[in-house]
């Protein structure tokens, strides 16, 4: 196994194509991957060769270079070429419905197009500069987060997790995990309660593999165990990433957050949600207008290749659940954490932070 540590980039554009982990791989092997055209671009959104919704974010904006790559080569006017890119660019939004952070990296590249005064090629460079400076934001955005999220962890914290919000669902460092990182570093006795997250045990497969990496003492816990040790006052707080956060605060993140929160208000821990402000979607007013995306029923059928249930039974797979906000202690992102009532708070951080 290749030796996995947090400084690692997730993705990058090098060369001319986006280089990016596989995450289908994680922990069994560590290789990078170079995505070259538009339509690789949305299967490995869509397959989650590339996931978490910040790294989804940039994927997009790369495919939206890789699209523009691939049209240029057809020698058709600035006009048509720019008509198809638009179409393209709104094609690749549709690889996975939830994770906002997509839509909102392919409207800043469509920004872009409609603005630029270039010809082609001008249009092309202004995309990747563009997609480059999103990437290197990533970065610094989650060690922002990183360490207004420390300020709440308190000493000798035990911090139960879900789904990986780490150096991998981002560029690098992550969000979840990033405030985890942050307070370890001034507080090596912090320690974590990693949810395994089935069925595709991203937490398993991924968050302990990150955090053991980097030192930090963690214990991976199956998804039903959180509410025993949380009374047997061994979890101190929970922190969670998130794909979409309607304008109140509901948030949408891996299935079953819902769960781990309802837990964590009857036994009176603190529940945050670390994420950018790009993972806030303020055109949505509550979590009932966020869509669920429906995944394939293999994911929850099949471990490893091998059926572990009767072939013919039924199966529903949402991949994500909304939190709602009265369960949310904060939102820790780049500018501050955000405290109820969030209507209020989130509109003052975009009116404040946002052009």
């Amino acid at each position: 196994m290749t030796e996995f540590n947090s400084k690692i980039r997730t993705i990058q554009w090098i060369d001319n194509c986006s280089r990016m982990v596989d995450q289908t791989l994680v922990p069994y092997e560590f290789r990078y991957i170079d995505i070259t055209k538009g339509r690789e671009m949305f299967d490995a959104i869509r397959n989650m060769i590339v996931r978490g919704a910040p790294a989804i974010g940039i994927a997009g904006a790369h495919g939206v270079v890789l699209y523009a790559m691939e049209l240029a080569k057809e020698n058709s006017s600035r006009e048509e070429f720019i008509k198809k890119l638009l179409e393209k660019a709104d094609y690749l939004k549709t690889s996975r419905p939830t994770a906002v952070n997509l839509m909102w990296a392919v409207e800043k590249q469509k920004d872009i197009i409609k603005n630029s005064k270039s010809d082609i090629n001008g249009i092309i460079n202004e995309l990747k500069e563009n997609g480059i400076k999103l990437e290197n934001e990533d970065i610094e955005i989650n060690k922002r987060i990183g360490d207004y999220g420390a300020e709440v962890v308190p000493k000798g914290a035990t911090i139960l997790t879900h789904c990986n919000a780490g150096a991998l669902a981002t560029v690098g460092y992550g969000t979840a995990l990033g405030v985890v990182r942050s307070a370890f570093a001034n507080d090596p006795t912090i320690q974590v309660f990693a949810d395994e997250t089935r069925p595709r045990q991203q937490g398993a497969r991924i968050t302990t593999l990150e955090l053991t990496m980097d030192g930090i003492p963690t214990t991976l816990i199956t998804d039903g165990m959180c509410s025993y040790f949380m009374k047997k006052g061994m979890i101190d707080l929970v922190v969670v990433g998130a794909d979409r956060i309607a304008a109140n605060g509901d948030t949408a993140n891996k299935i079953g957050t819902y769960t781990v929160a309802i837990a964590a208000k009857y036994h009176n821990i603190p529940f945050y949600i670390a994420a950018p402000l790009s993972t806030i979607d303020t055109s949505i007013k509550s979590g009932d207008e966020i869509v669920i995306e429906e995944r394939s029923r293999e994911e929850v059928t099949h471990i490893n290749g091998k059926i572990i249930c009767a072939p013919e039974v039924n199966v529903i797979n949402p991949g994500f659940d909304v939190t709602p906000n009265e369960l949310i202690t904060g939102i820790i992102t780049e500018v501050g954490i955000l405290r109820p009532n969030y209507n209020e708070t989130i509109k003052k951080a975009f009116e404040n932070n946002l052009p």
